[in-house]
């Protein structure tokens, strides 16, 4: 019966095949150790000289790494084993011999690993990264389903920038500019009044020259938007997701969380409710970490969101930012006109801003005003528009990284690691 690694559990002392690689492999004499991947998982099979024809035990000795295989074996328990059982190898037939693989156990350069990513991918700890990245995902999807939202696919040629920014992908669509999506978000806001409430999932691409360990140029968002929805409800349904994938990742990842050597007692603690501090409570926050220079209506840097989060053991909502540093469309807050009803999630240890959300603007009037000051003319912006024209609604949404996520709940350092072919300022491949 051939079966993969991640289903073993089920066939405890049955004899199976697996279709395998060999990720690595040492040997005592008469016993050979060999390290097998086969996507799903990791697991050692154990060919004992005495046991196997002397063909099978010389095959298993010479098998080079990355090599594959199909490998047939009784599946037992193994408690010294993370994972719980290994395969004692009866057969051994080789697919396609790997020669001269490059990756080697022995320490590598980061550009080096990077310029082999398509292979780097197969590594114990790169799995890892990749299926808590899937599980994010998976409750993801399964928090709005549960929650009745309805997924939406924005398109990613667009006629307009979503932030008013110029950090955008130009294109040419045929006869007329066209840019890369930089967010779905006005797209969503156009869904939400037709669905109620809707959740994206894409690509976004940001043309930031940026080498920071914080940036990709390509990356993933979920942009949920809601109609009915005012920033207070927007802030809870916020916290609540975050804390609905944390522990998603807590209970089903546990093996990839200790391959990465992450420290899940600073995940544990993560449920809602989160704190909430100001803007104007965070500057002074920073004044008295020594940021003496920091001014208000300032935007707030890496450093910054760190000193910043250092002071809580969750996730900080850093909420009401001057009106001159955000987005056109946010809402003013009620009682001052300096301010906007908005919210950036600054994760712990260091990860930074994970969601920034906001209160949309729902009086056409005001939309109006917005659209002079910045400046936003023609058919690319009209139809976002006639959103406040036609039966608005008080409604609010957020964006959440998944890069940066990802990041922060695998405890790696740099965001290049957690997308399967990273697109950075000096990379187009692989």
């Amino acid at each position: 019966m051939k079966i993969t690694i991640a289903q073993a559990a089920k066939y405890n002392e049955q004899e199976v095949t697996i279709g395998a690689w060999l990720a690595n492999k040492r040997s005592s004499g008469k016993i050979a150790f060999l390290q097998l991947r086969d996507g799903t998982g990791f697991m050692q099979g154990v060919v004992v000289k005495n046991d196997v024809s002397e063909e099978i035990f010389q095959t298993a000795k010479n098998l080079s790494q990355e090599t594959s295989i199909y490998i047939t074996g009784k599946i037992v328990e193994d408690s010294r084993s993370k994972f719980g059982y290994e395969m004692q190898v009866s057969n051994i037939e080789v697919i396609h011999e790997a020669v001269d693989y490059p990756i080697t156990p022995k320490e590598h350069g980061t550009e080096f690993l990077m310029d082999h990513r398509h292979l780097w991918l197969r590594s114990r700890k790169q799995h890892a990264i990749m299926k808590v990245r899937n599980e994010i995902i998976r409750a993801t999807y399964q928090f709005f389903n549960d929650n009745g939202f309805v997924k939406v696919d924005p398109p990613i040629l667009t006629g307009s920038s979503a932030e008013g920014t110029t950090e955008l992908f130009h294109t040419k669509y045929f006869d007329e500019e066209a840019y890369l999506s930089q967010s779905g978000q006005l797209y969503m806001e156009a869904a939400a009044m037709a669905l109620g409430k809707v959740f994206s999932f894409g690509p976004t691409f940001r043309a930031e020259k940026s080498k920071t360990r914080r940036h990709l140029i390509e990356f993933w968002m979920i942009e949920p938007e809601m109609a009915f929805v005012e920033h207070e409800e927007s802030l809870e349904i916020q916290e609540n997701y975050v804390s609905f994938i944390v522990q998603a990742v807590l209970e089903n990842c546990k093996l990839e969380l200790d391959v990465l050597e992450r420290d899940t007692s600073k995940l544990e603690s993560i449920k809602a409710p989160f704190p909430r501090i100001s803007y104007d409570e965070a500057i002074e926050l920073l004044k008295e970490k020594g940021f003496d220079d920091i001014e208000w209506g300032e935007d707030f840097g890496a450093p910054h969101e760190t000193a910043i989060a250092e002071s809580f053991d969750k996730p900080v909502f850093i909420t009401n930012y001057p009106k001159g540093i955000k987005a056109f469309y946010m809402k003013p807050h009620p009682d001052r006109d300096d301010v906007v009803l908005c919210a950036d999630l600054i994760a712990p240890e260091g990860y930074g801003e994970i969601i920034g959300g906001s209160q949309r603007i729902d009086d056409l009037e005001l939309m109006q005003q917005r659209y002079e000051e910045h400046g936003l003319t023609g058919p690319a912006y009209e139809w976002y528009l006639e959103l406040s024209k036609y039966g608005s609604v008080p409604h609010s949404g957020f964006g959440l990284g998944l890069e940066r996520t990802v990041a922060w709940l695998s405890g790696v350092e740099h965001i290049r690691e957690t997308i399967p072919f990273p697109r950075l300022l000096n990379r187009l491949y692989p």
